[in-house]
């Protein structure tokens, strides 16, 4: 299957309420974004919570690549540099210059 097959899936889960099930309610939060690299080497940058934010994981993605990042008990925020889109429940955006 491909990136954008799987991007257009997504996004036609989030205009219709599709149900998503959970994998463990302690680990896997039920917020989650899928990014989709317009160019290579955009970069997404997990970071922590608590008292100190820091980075704590990495992942760097080509053009047409397209990740599923969930919000767990770790992760409370996530940064993308570079040219991609960007899909959450609450809409689409694009990330990088124009």
């Amino acid at each position: 299957m491909t990136g954008e097959l799987i991007y257009e899936r997504i996004r036609f889960c989030y205009e219709h309420n599709c149900r998503v099930a959970k994998m463990d309610e302690k680990t896997v939060g039920q917020d989650y974004i899928v990014v989709k690299a317009l160019e290579d080497g955009v970069n997404i940058i997990g970071m922590t919570r608590g008292r100190d934010t820091k980075f704590h994981h990495t992942e760097k993605l080509d053009s047409g690549e397209v990740m599923i990042a969930q919000f767990t008990e770790n992760t409370s925020a996530m940064k993308i540099r570079g040219k991609a889109k960007i899909l959450t429940e609450h809409g689409e955006i694009e990330a990088g210059e124009e």
